[in-house]
């Protein structure tokens, strides 16, 4: 069973940056796909930012609109990490981030605070 852990979070100021790490417990070549996710408060989760990962990926990303030019996943295979570099943030960025893993398997998560 895959496992993922984030790290990376915590408060920070409007036009501040962050980066976020997940670390999975397999090789994530092994992995199709693995991508971020936000859920902020009384609101759904919706999808941040995907790359595909395994060993015969591409590395192909996909971003929501609303972070495109601020924010960049990336993947490095000898770590099994899959980071979120996060700039420019905004109070809108604020919520609960999780790592998940394809098909399904999802991370503890790790809050993300943009103040104002």
């Amino acid at each position: 069973q895959v496992q993922l852990v984030e790290s990376g979070g915590g408060l920070v100021q409007a036009g501040g940056s962050l980066r976020l790490s997940c670390s999975a417990s397999v090789s994530i070549l092994n992995i199709n796909a693995m991508g971020w996710y936000r859920q902020a408060p009384g609101k759904q989760r919706e999808m941040v930012a995907t790359i595909t990962t395994g060993i015969t990926s591409s590395g192909a990303t996909n971003y929501r609109d609303s972070v495109k030019g601020r924010f960049t996943i990336s993947r490095d295979n000898a770590k099994n990490t899959v980071d979120l570099q996060m700039n420019d943030l905004k109070p809108e960025d604020t919520a609960v981030y999780y790592c998940v893993a394809s098909p399904d398997i999802w991370g503890q998560g790790t809050q993300v605070t943009v103040s104002s």
